[in-house]
């Protein structure tokens, strides 16, 4: 019978904003080996005694700067291969996190950089560790889950317009929406979008504001194309 092997474990983060009109994920520059200078998602190691949620948010703000009530976060996966780190069996469990208007992040602890990318510019990065495919899952997990969410919400400042929030859908999702049926269908189901009272004016016409609503399911969802 073959022996345990001693398991190492790190919390790793997608973090996505929609950022000048763009879809874009923070990226870190590792500052120490393995990988030393190159792009990666934020993390770390997990401390001893601390629980997930709390590492996921401490890693945050320790290589970003960003406060973690600033930020939805979510457990994304876990990935496990025997290869994905040099240094060991290394375990990392992702988290997706998104961000409204999130400002400059900062680097810090054993991020040397900290930078806003176009999502469609990473191709074009080399990703330390096996991080593309952790973003890879991290984007798609956004964009299936605001076909039956609210977690487009996330993504703008509060309040908004339901045409901002359908610019969330097409930019995370990249293709075009018809703006009367997405009017209709967020608006139409109970408690999905709550209106403010207030209003605020749009190619020159008074638009409802709203915050996301306790109901927190699009029933039916919003379909995109695939």
């Amino acid at each position: 019978m073959s022996e345990p092997v001693p398991v190492l474990l790190t919390v790793d983060l997608v973090v996505l904003s929609v950022r000048a009109d763009d879809l874009q994920v923070l990226l870190v520059r590792r500052g120490i080996e393995p990988y030393a200078d190159a792009w990666a998602l934020p993390g770390g190691f997990v401390l001893d005694g601390e629980d997930l949620p709390d590492a996921a948010a401490r890693e945050l703000a320790e290589e970003t700067g960003f406060d973690r009530a600033r930020v939805h976060v979510e457990q994304l996966a876990t990935y496990g291969a025997a290869t994905r780190d040099p240094r060991g069996r290394v375990v990392t469990v992702a988290h997706l996190a998104l961000v409204s208007d999130p400002g400059e992040p900062r680097g810090g602890s054993d991020a040397a950089e900290a930078a806003w990318v176009p999502v469609r510019e990473v191709p074009g990065r080399e990703l330390a560790f096996d991080h593309e495919r952790i973003l890879a899952d991290g984007i798609e997990r956004a964009r299936a889950k605001l076909e039956y969410s609210a977690l487009g919400a996330a993504l703008l400042g509060s309040p908004f317009t339901v045409a901002e929030l359908r610019r969330v859908y097409e930019i995370v999702w990249g293709e075009s929406l018809d703006p009367r049926n997405f009017h209709r269908k967020v608006t139409g189901v109970a408690g999905f979008l709550e209106p403010t009272g207030e209003t605020r004016t749009e190619r020159g016409r008074p638009a409802a504001l709203f915050t996301a609503g306790p109901a927190g399911v699009l029933h039916p969802p919003i379909t995109r194309q695939r």
